[in-house]
């Protein structure tokens, strides 16, 4: 039988965000650690409350930190007390889309014909560093708009329900995400760069977690997944019925030669 302390030390706490990606990502990670013997347990909140969360050690990590530029506030007040491992994938973006078949094709465009979407760009939560990048992008470019705040459920419902009487919309949105697998979008173009370039999304655990659970922090600093894996994972999700618990396990199954890396 295990003692209280060596129990203690079997269950983890991972903290998310409710975006499309780091759902794929917490449950793949969830169920890698579980095979291990661990017992995890994964909290959505929202992205402030995530850092607060493994800062105070109240969560032993997250996967789901998009940096540098979208989490930067966060990162900036709390760096000191948490420990940075490292990205978990590459390639990541936050800007503005539309469906392919929309003129518009620049931020700068919406300057002249913001009526083609009613003076609206359809957001996610308030308070997310992609909002605050919008709310900073409509005041740069001098933008005649609205920013709609909702979430990543209804801002996708908002562009199919568009997409489906082939309307003009404006969406906030990043990379990976299985919008872009569904339908045929673009980013708008941000001559002015408000949105930064390429991002990456990265690990980060509380302090003491190397010290005190040195297989949970090695596993933590090998685990990586392509935007291909994730926005794969992201489509299965999308189907009617899909649990993200079965998903990542089914992913899980499928990639073994991936998670022997991880676990080596």
């Amino acid at each position: 039988m295990l003692g209280s302390a060596e129990a203690q030390s079997k269950k983890v706490k991972i903290a998310y965000v409710e975006w499309s990606d780091a759902i794929v990502a917490t449950n793949i990670i969830k169920t890698v650690l579980e095979s291990k013997g661990y017992e995890v347990t994964i909290t959505p909140l929202a992205a402030a409350a995530m850092w607060q969360a493994v800062a105070t050690s109240e969560a032993d990590a997250m996967v789901a930190a998009w940096l540098p530029a979208t989490h930067a506030s966060y990162y900036g007040q709390l760096k000191d007390k948490v420990d940075l491992i490292g990205p978990n994938v590459t390639g990541a973006k936050i800007g503005w889309a539309v469906p392919k078949y929309t003129p518009l094709e620049s931020i700068e465009d919406l300057k002249s014909k913001a009526s083609l979407v009613d003076g609206k760009v359809i957001g996610i939560d308030p308070g997310a560093g992609l909002m605050k990048a919008s709310d900073k992008a409509i005041k740069e470019y001098g933008l005649p708009v609205k920013l709609v705040d909702g979430s990543d459920a209804t801002m996708t419902a908002a562009l199919k329900d568009a997409y489906d009487r082939k309307q003009n919309i404006v969406v906030t949105t990043w990379t990976p995400h299985w919008m872009f697998a569904r339908w045929e979008l673009k980013y708008l173009a941000d001559p002015k760069n408000v949105f930064g370039g390429e991002e990456t999304v990265n690990t980060v655990a509380r302090k003491d977690l190397k010290k005190d659970m040195p297989e949970v922090h090695a596993i933590l600093s090998k685990f990586k997944l392509s935007l291909d894996d994730e926005q794969k994972v992201m489509v299965w999700n999308e189907e009617k019925g899909a649990k993200p618990a079965e998903t990542a396990a089914r992913w899980v199954k499928e990639n073994p030669d991936k998670v022997e890396t991880w676990l080596n």
